[in-house]
């Protein structure tokens, strides 16, 4: 297969700009037509032709200032016109197949409704189009469809004219005054139930708010509406954004392959991003409702306000609102779990990203797809690079920055330089070497040496930056990056450093090594480093069980409480792994049960320290990987765990019980804690009955999936008791039905193929709905290590047998779930061969995705040794 590379470097200006697009689109099931009008002028060569992106489109006809062309050049993804004037209309009718569009790129049509998704290059899909994001035209858009069965017809900005005919179909007008890029265009028509509200702006102006969702579903809309007003106060209150067009709307969509989309006016959502009440989203879900509704608001302003100059500047929007919606976050509800959760994605995702075959800058130079962008390191990577900004500069420079940026660039599509450049107004420091993490890929590794000298009684540090070579990268310079620091003895004595580099807790790291040095007069100063994960970067520490317990009990920062458990949590299971669990010592067991008792009423912090890391965080500290020995050491830990602490364990549970839910940090935090504490009980046999009880008593989600969960650790029968009943009650409701399939994904059983086989024939199972596909397949493919992982590579054969369907329908779900097989590289040799065996099942396909080909072809050229 031959796909021809992208090339940051290759870009070149739009030959021709449209200024504006006038669309009439006839709504049908499999033959809706396209009508489009541009205004073009010629921007380039006087000899240039017209080149249009388009894909899966049946051309009709085409005219030039009313005449028609008769021959056009139409190849499978572009319609040519040469010779044509500097300035012209030019007219076209397509025609198009919404109903059998599985993809779900362009227009599809999906249980009864008609929807778009454009980002990255959907809208050739839909019409032939400059598919780029530097053409930017004003639009308006004409909807004909039947009244009766699509009575709701929306596009993106203001409705100006609707109107009915007499043989039963209507029209609606809308109109975006704002110039966008084509992927933020948007469509959708259906029959829905309306949530409506207003939000008046920091200036006066009424905005009207619409929230759509499916009929019967109104009642669960309700706190997304009630996120989207708190987002737009933050944004304003915090970044002086205010809302400019006269209507929001947001509709929820079963089948999206994305989570949302940030399309002018109009945001389409995965209803999983929507729909919550009590009886069946968990905490996490509110939680996550309320994110990604801010997220989508705040690209009002970062993405469509001031959009990319072209794919390969993707963090510049997105890095860059994943910080923004993250703060948001915190300030919503508990900026300790909201930062340990991001520092996951990036330990247990982004790590391996960057170690893999893919690996590649926030700011890439090369790409095959376009959808194979959207990553963890443009967005979460990208996100912590924004946050070094706002740790250097401070917040009200920061801010100064930003208002900068939207001064110097409000309506243009720009580039991460101009980001930067808006920054370095803001700010006296020379942002040249921290320019770096825009272009250099891989994870920098900080090391840290120290002497003591008993005579001066003075300790002397050296602190190092390495990154690795990477897949994309062999040769690698110095990052800029804030390090924050905090130096301890065991008697919890803070010191500060003699030459004055640590200010406020935070060091500037900008040379492969810097030195310094600090006067105490004990032998032994525990140097914390990376606070609150200042930088995205891993660290060797070699920090002692003894340290970690003086970290823990002395740190002023808690993520840094709750990173030193963790770490020591992998040293005790490395114990395991070699064989010797009797050097975890009764000092360390009466450590973690003084960690308990000491902070018994703090349910937010021992929320997140009780949680054992992951099989897939384990990962990130380890080579080489079998895959049998590390799960067995985590659930030996574990049992442990459960048997050494459960007196303070019990009496946690039972002090973190809750009343009738609320959805309030405080009831938040304990429910967590709680359900964290029943996990590790409920490997203890005598806590059968707490499990069975948690769930039987349970008056919300989050505690019913906490008990399901639990009782994986658990019987099996229990579990199977247990998900049998919640089936019963649950069975025709798809989100929560979701979570059920997810669970059983993710069970660690023997026969878990032919379970997951059953499954797929479930009634409720379909492959072409995205959430379902991944509550399933993707969840045994990421998170059951040792069905994914067997030893005899069945696994993986049953991913890439499902795959090779799946690409055929829907590559962009395809080449997600394909990623746990890229990353063969961790793993020992017996499943690396393995693993490599279906990859090359993969690209021998014919007919294979550009998707999927990128990555498996990529993984199959990949020497990990290159990359040591």
């Amino acid at each position: 297969m031959s796909v021809q590379v992208k090339r940051r470097a290759d870009y070149q200006p739009p030959a021709f700009s449209i200024s504006t697009v006038t669309l009439n689109i006839y709504l049908h099931p499999t033959k809706t037509r396209v009508v489009s009008q541009l205004q073009v002028k010629r921007e380039g060569a006087a000899d240039a032709p017209l080149v249009l992106d388009g894909e899966k489109l049946s051309l009709t006809s085409v005219a030039i200032d009313g005449a028609t062309v008769s021959s056009p050049e139409v190849s499978d993804t572009t319609l040519t016109l040469r010779d044509v004037p500097d300035q012209f209309s030019l007219e076209i009718e397509t025609e198009i197949d919404p109903d059998n569009n599985k993809a779900l790129e362009g227009l599809y049509r999906s249980a009864g409704v008609f929807c778009t998704q454009c980002e990255a290059e959907g809208f050739r899909r839909i019409t032939y189009f400059l598919d780029r994001p530097d053409v930017l035209a004003v639009y308006r858009v004409t909807l004909h469809g039947d009244k009766a069965t699509l009575p709701t017809m929306l596009a993106n900005g203001n409705l100006v004219e609707r109107g009915e005919n007499a043989d039963g179909t209507h029209w609606v007008t809308w109109h975006d005054p704002y110039p966008k890029p084509s992927y933020l265009f948007a469509v959708v028509a259906g029959d829905f139930d309306l949530l409506t509200d207003s939000y008046t702006t920091m200036s006066g102006k009424q905005v009207a708010l619409e929230l759509y969702v499916d009929k019967g579903k109104r009642d669960r809309g309700q706190f997304a509406l009630d996120s989207l007003k708190r987002a737009m106060k933050w944004d304003e209150e915090t970044f002086g954004l205010e809302y400019d067009l006269d209507i929001y709307m947001i509709v929820a969509v079963d089948f999206f392959n994305m989570g949302a989309m940030e399309n002018k006016g109009l945001n389409i959502f995965n209803s999983k991003f929507v729909l919550a009440d009590q009886a069946t989203a968990t905490d996490d879900d509110f939680f996550n409702v309320e994110s990604v509704i801010a997220h989508e608001y705040f690209h009002n302003w970062t993405g469509n306000r001031v959009t990319c100059r072209d794919w390969f500047q993707l963090s510049l929007k997105e890095g860059l609102t994943v910080f923004r919606d993250q703060q948001f976050s915190a300030d919503m509800t508990s900026p300790l779990s909201n930062r340990v959760k991001h520092v996951r994605v990036m330990r247990e995702h982004q790590f391996a990203e960057d170690a893999s075959a893919m690996s590649h800058p926030i700011r890439p130079d090369e790409v095959m797809e376009m959808n194979n962008f959207y990553t963890v390191t443009v967005y979460d990577k990208g996100a912590e690079v924004i946050r070094m900004f706002h740790t250097l500069l401070g917040a009200e420079a920061f801010r100064k920055g930003m208002d900068e940026y939207f001064r110097r660039h409000d309506g243009q599509a720009v580039t991460c330089d101009d980001f930067i450049a808006a920054m370095q107004f803001a700010t006296d420091l020379d942002l040249t070497q921290f320019a770096r993490w825009y272009s250099q890929s891989g994870t920098p590794e900080l090391s840290v040496e120290s002497e003591y000298s008993k005579e001066q009684g003075r300790h002397t540090f050296r602190l190092t930056q390495r990154t690795k070579p990477t897949a994309d990268q062999q040769e690698k310079l110095p990052l800029y990056m804030p390090v924050a620091i905090e130096l301890i003895d065991k008697q919890g004595i803070h010191y500060q450093d003699n030459e004055g580099l640590i200010n406020n807790g935070l060091l500037i790291l900008a040379d492969e090594q810097v030195e310094f040095t600090v006067d105490a007069d004990v032998a032994e100063l525990t140097p914390v480093l990376l606070g609150s994960f200042s930088a995205p970067a891993r660290v060797n520490n070699n920090l002692s069980p003894t340290d970690c317990l003086t970290i823990f009990k002395y740190a002023h920062d808690d993520f840094n409480r709750w990173d030193a458990l963790q770490q020591l949590y992998d040293w005790c299971i490395a114990q395991y792994e070699t064989g010797h669990p009797e050097r975890i010592s009764k000092e360390i067991w009466s450590g973690l049960k003084s960690v308990i008792e000491a902070e018994q009423d703090n349910a937010e912090l021992l929320g997140e320290c009780l949680v054992v890391p992951s099989f897939e965080t384990l990962c990130q500290t380890r080579a080489d990987i079998d895959v049998a020995s590390l799960h067995a050491a985590r659930e030996a830990f574990c049992q442990a765990f459960a048997e050494m602490l459960e007196p303070q364990l019990a009496a946690l549970y039972a002090r973190c019980e809750t009343q009738h839910y609320v959805y309030e940090q405080e009831a938040v935090n304990a429910r967590r804690c709680r359900n964290v504490v029943l996990a590790h009980l409920a490997r203890l046999t005598t806590h059968i009955d707490t499990v069975q009880q948690h769930f039987s008593s349970s008056d919300n989600m989050t505690d019913t999936l906490g008990a399901l969960r639990a009782s994986q650790y658990g019987e099996n029968d229990v579990f199977e008791q247990l998900m049998a009943e919640f089936e019963s009650v649950w069975k025709h409701d798809p989100l929560v039905l979701d979570k059920w399939f997810a669970l059983h994904a993710t069970q660690p059983r023997e026969d878990i193929l032919a379970h997951i086989s059953m499954l797929k024939e479930h009634p409720q199972f379909s492959t072409s709905n995205p959430n379902r596909v991944r509550a399933l397949i993707g969840s045994f493919a990421f998170y059951n290590s040792t069905g994914f992982h067997a030893a005899d590579g069945s696994g993986y054969k049953f991913v890439t047998d499902y795959l090779l369907t799946l690409d055929k329908t829907n590559p962009q779900v395809a080449a997600r779930i394909v990623t746990p097989l890229t990353q063969w590289h961790q793993y020992a040799v017996s499943h690396q061969e393995q693993m490599k065996t279906q990859l090359a099942r993969l690209l021998n396909e014919k007919g294979l995705s550009r998707d999927l080909f990128e990555k498996v072809s990529k993984s199959l050229a990949y020497d990990k040794h290159t990359a040591n």
